[in-house]
């Protein structure tokens, strides 16, 4: 693969060892026919490098890798899997600073807050490490009497993860770690945006795979600038037994009508529209604190980021206002400058979707206190920004924005709060600032949503279920949930 045009903020020696190929039963290596297609940073619009393009083709010999790798695999003994996990976390956290640096670069964020990700991301894999030999089993007496009851637990098999671009580690990990603890073997498909860190997180588990003696096929890698190229052939491949996707709920849903010809089993993190509710007895010094986390990791860009503002009436405008003076006080700019709090957008069709929507709820009435711009020429930016006096039907509510704006729309008692928390279809993360015990656990018992933070504007964590409910997805990830979507459950009567 050819060297990458700027790379300007990258170290020579992490330039010079980015793998750009694909990842076929351990070696690296171009795809078929030499395709490749290119990727930029969004914060300066250059181009960083070019990669293997994967065809259909290439997509079935990462399956072909990943089926014939599979028995040594499963016959590797639990502690044996959890150790290489173990070896990758110690070798991802010893490289953190060029991990971080690589994000920044393909996915534009703010180095402290690719850094944050990078050890967020590699505590899948200690995890996962330790959960490696706890798949648990039974064997008790049939009530009945006469036989024994044995139910033990197998790798599911096969797996395909389809990644997004927005954490590029820690999507990844979050799939590796449970599949290859609970003795998967898998084919990654990467963003097509970001595939860069996942390819140098790759690289490390095939070296320390090698480096044990054991199957080279364990991880392929196959980043395309077409998914349809590499998810379709596989789906209807009998030898995948499992798919694993994060991304739009659009998607999701094509993706499992296709894997229902093979009875896949599938787990789907998709889309949200995450409620951040202020009560009238909230700290609004904390909520706004908590809005700023929840609303702008990643410049807004992230499934569980806080979409829609839900203030009570009381502190509605005295909210608003402190919030975006919190937004004007951000430094807006490239992730690698010291400084930045908030970077680009990863394209500009983003921006474009961004500012649409901004557009329509002025136009319907909405007042932009701060914000509703775009602060640079070059990069794909867009200024953090606040809207008040938002209407509940304003496509900025009803729609993930993916993008720095906070919309705030008033409500008046508790039963109204809810209820518009609860007016979408989506259902991944919710927010609720209050000082009241019974406030805070009718939130968490009503509130339609797999993720629930009370006074706190972070919910991820590695030991701990990610996942949510109605068009958010099925299944979980991460905790001891996130390994048993690798497991099927066999029964034997003895």
């Amino acid at each position: 693969m050819s060297r990458p045009a700027s790379t300007s903020n990258l170290s020579p020696a992490l330039v010079a060892h980015v793998p750009t190929g694909l990842l076929v039963d351990g070696h690296w290596g171009p795809a078929e026919g030499g395709r490749t297609f290119e990727v930029e940073d969004p914060a300066t619009e250059e181009s960083l490098f070019d990669v293997a393009d994967a065809s259909p083709a290439d997509a079935l010999r990462a399956l072909d890798a990943a089926h014939r790798a599979a028995p040594a695999w499963r016959a590797t003994p639990p502690r044996e899997r959890g150790e290489v996990l173990r070896a990758v976390y110690d070798r991802v956290v010893a490289r953190a600073d060029d991990v971080a640096a690589l994000i920044t670069a393909e996915c534009g964020k703010p180095l402290a807050e690719a850094r944050a990700e990078v050890l967020y991301g590699a505590d899948f894999l200690r995890w996962y490490a330790e959960q490696a030999v706890r798949a648990e089993g039974l064997a008790r007496t049939a009530p009945a009497g006469g036989n024994r009851q044995l139910v033990f637990r197998r790798p599911v098999g096969p797996a395909l993860l389809v990644t997004p671009w927005n954490f590029p580690i820690a999507m990844a990990t979050r799939k590796i770690g449970p599949a290859l603890a609970a003795g998967c073997t898998v084919v990654i498909k990467p963003a097509r945006l970001t595939p860069l860190t996942t390819a140098l997180v790759a690289e490390v588990i095939r070296s320390e795979l090698a480096d044990r003696g054991l199957p080279t096929g364990v991880v392929n890698v196959v980043p395309s600038s077409c998914a349809a190229d590499v998810t379709e052939p596989l789906l209807v491949d009998e030898r995948l037994r499992k798919l694993s996707f994060t991304g739009s709920t659009a998607v999701g849903r094509t993706l499992l009508e296709k894997a229902a010809s093979q009875v896949l089993r599938t787990s789907m993190e998709l889309g949200g529209n995450a409620p951040f509710l202020v009560f009238a007895d909230a700290d609004l010094d904390a909520a706004v604190e908590g809005a700023l986390v929840a609303k702008l990791r990643n410049a807004g860009q992230s499934c569980v980021a806080a979409n829609r503002f839900l203030v009570h009436d009381a502190v509605a405008r005295e909210f608003a206002q402190r919030l975006a003076a919190a937004f004007e006080g951000l430094r807006v700019g490239p992730g690698a400058q010291d400084g930045t709090q908030v970077g680009p957008l990863i394209e500009e069709k983003a921006v474009d979707k961004v500012a649409g929507l901004v557009d329509a709820a002025s136009d319907g009435g909405a007042q932009v206190l701060t914000g509703a711009d775009r602060p640079r020429t070059t990069g794909y930016f867009y200024a953090p920004t606040v809207l008040s006096g938002v209407d509940p039907d304003a496509r900025v509510v009803t729609e993930e924005i993916f993008g720095p704006v906070a919309p705030v729309v008033a409500f008046g008692d508790d039963d109204e709060g809810l209820a518009l928390a609860n007016a979408t279809e989506y259902g991944l993360a919710a927010y609720a600032y209050t000082s009241s015990l019974d406030r805070a656990v009718r939130v968490s018992e009503e509130v339609e949503a797999g993720m629930i933070g009370i006074n706190r504007g972070m919910v991820s964590d590695a030991s701990a279920p990610f996942g949510g409910l109605k068009q958010s997805g099925l299944g979980r990830e991460g905790g001891e949930a996130g390994l048993e979507e690798y497991l099927e459950t066999v029964y034997v009567a003895l």
